[in-house]
């Protein structure tokens, strides 16, 4: 058997959580030393009485049963990359998790071609696919069966934390805690998929200690052990869960695996102090390809008959025509985005299909495949990029990445005649029948309002950002009712009002459009199992 790291099997402790000690090292003048604490990237400004940064579980332990003595609202935080405002305080006690970031422990699945990492929550994605890359992780407070799996992992080949959020700054815990996904995931799928262990730090300190297949639902009702003792018992909301790409709320399905609860719970049920994650065999080639077509319904079909082929893409991303033009007009104007390639003259969209597989020939030929596709849909072979190597495809990225850039610059200069304009970001998603409707709802409400926009992302999901520009306050309004008028119908149509950002505080009224106040309330009633007061991040996902 596989010795498991020393780190994921702790046994109780007996006193339960740590008392409150005047040793715990709050900060309390937050603004001054650590303003980058109170907003995130959804440019939301918080305010904070304090913040501490625990660099393992029994600091963690600790400073959350000092804020519980204090009766004070608590702030999670990791590395504040989300955009919908989910790691802003609105008051109380900032903890930040942005300095526990060691790798504690590795072991061999038993049952799969697969690696099982232990981290702490701060971990970023970027550290973790460097080290990844290397096989090397500091493993000198390593069990020897860990260091020995490691070992292992460097004698196997290459192996992968497949989970791809645009932004690789991202902290895992933060990953984990809204499910974060991306382009990747229309092959691979969420963070949830590959998280196989999790320790929790509970509102008053307390830990739960969760396993995949181990602790499971009994229908809708659910019990679970701390190690300080206590049983809390509750049931799972009884709302339906949409058949699409989700992230929006409580995970709630009959006999469900319990851990599936705390991933994408954004940090309202309590804090992760460590997760032990799932790693798989990389692929060994990987192509991407560019393809413009001569019109949206062309794209579309593209879209549908390559997910639809037996070598299905490992990402299928989407750029409307506003899109190509926002990136054209920002290369003629800014230096910092001459670099990237030149979309041909007269592209009307254009579809990016990425291939993953084990050797050169296999991805080739599915590439191959794909280009009879394509040119079927109209599709010019000789106006098309392809990128068989590691520069080019990250030339290619850098082109998709770079549109979500230019409408944040574009918002930045208009801010400056109106400080509080923003753009609106949707995140709804469709099943597959309902996708050219949802393309169609959002150009009518549009252009029928006049406003500027640019649609992308990940179309392979049915689940394409519509970015909206406005130029003043009066636009900004309009845009955010038609905005909660589309989310209405998406969810008629068995959708999502988010499929990979979360809700944050800035969505909640889309959840309720999405649940309904019964569901809402339900998610009240379970929040209060795990933290009574209501005191974790308070204002995510719902009011209090």
């Amino acid at each position: 058997m596989n010795e498991q790291p020393k780190s994921a099997v702790r046994r109780p402790d007996p006193t339960g959580p740590s008392a409150p000690s005047a040793g715990v090292p709050f900060i309390e003048n937050v603004a001054t030393e650590h303003p980058d604490c109170l907003r995130d990237e959804s440019r939301r400004q918080g305010r904070a009485d304090s913040v501490s940064f625990p660099a393992d579980e029994r600091e963690l332990r600790a400073h959350m049963a000092a804020a519980a003595a204090r009766g004070t609202l608590v702030t999670l935080q990791g590395a504040r990359t989300g955009i919908t405002g989910g790691a802003v305080p609105e008051g109380g006690h900032v903890l930040s998790l942005s300095r526990m970031t060691r790798a504690l422990g590795l072991r061999r699945a038993a049952d799969a071609d697969a690696f099982l990492l232990t981290v702490q929550p701060g971990l970023t994605l970027a550290a973790l696919r460097e080290a990844l890359a290397r096989a090397a992780f500091d493993a000198s407070a390593w069990t020897p069966a860990s260091r020995a799996a490691l070992a292992d992992l460097a004698r196997s080949g290459r192996y992968c934390f497949p989970p791809d959020p645009t932004e690789t700054s991202a902290s895992v815990g933060g990953m984990a805690a809204c499910n974060a996904s991306g382009a990747g995931s229309f092959r691979y799928g969420p963070t949830r998929d590959y998280v196989s262990r999790a320790r929790v730090v509970l509102a008053d300190g307390d830990v739960l200690a969760l396993a995949r297949g181990r602790e499971r639902a009994d229908g809708r009702a659910f019990t679970l052990r701390t190690e300080g003792g206590r049983v809390l018992a509750g049931r799972l909301p009884s709302y339906a869960m949409p058949r699409v790409k989700n992230a929006a709320g409580y995970a709630a399905r009959d006999g469900m695996d319990l851990l599936d609860l705390f991933v994408g719970a954004e940090g309202t049920l309590g804090a992760f102090a460590e997760l032990e994650l799932r790693l798989v065999p990389a692929p060994s080639a990987i192509w991407g390809v560019m393809a413009f077509l001569p019109s949206e319904s062309d794209a579309i079909a593209f879209v549908e008959r390559s997910r639809a082929a037996p070598d299905r893409p490992a990402a299928i991303e989407f750029f409307n025509r506003g899109a190509l033009e926002l990136v054209r007009r920002q290369k003629a104007r800014n230096s910092a985005f001459e670099s990237l390639p030149d979309a041909p003259a007269g592209a009307d969209t254009a579809v990016y299909v990425e291939y993953h597989g084990g050797d050169e020939a296999a991805v080739e030929s599915a590439v191959t495949a794909m280009s009879e596709i394509m040119t079927a849909c109209r599709g010019d072979p000789e106006a098309t990029w392809v990128a068989a190597d590691a520069r080019e495809l990250q030339r290619l990225k850098d082109f998709r990445h770079a549109v979500p850039e230019i409408v944040n610059l574009t918002i930045d200069e208009r801010r400056r005649a109106e400080p509080r304009l923003t753009k609106l970001g949707t995140d709804l998603a469709v099943p597959d029948a309902a996708l050219r409707d949802a393309l169609a709802m959002y150009h009518a409400g549009l252009d029928r309002l006049g406003l500027e926009y640019v649609m992308f992302g990940h179309v392979g999901d049915n689940h394409i950002h519509v970015n909206i520009m406005p130029h003043d306050l009066a636009e900004y309004d309009r845009a955010r009712e038609l905005y909660a008028g589309w989310a209405r119908t998406v969810v008629a149509m068995g959708g999502t009002v988010s499929a990979e950002h979360g809700i944050g505080k800035s969505k909640t009224a889309l959840l309720e459009v999405m649940y309904g106040p019964e569901g809402i309330g339900q998610m009240k009633a379970l929040k209060r199992v795990f933290d009574p007061e209501g005191r974790l991040n308070r204002g995510n996902l719902f009011e209090w």
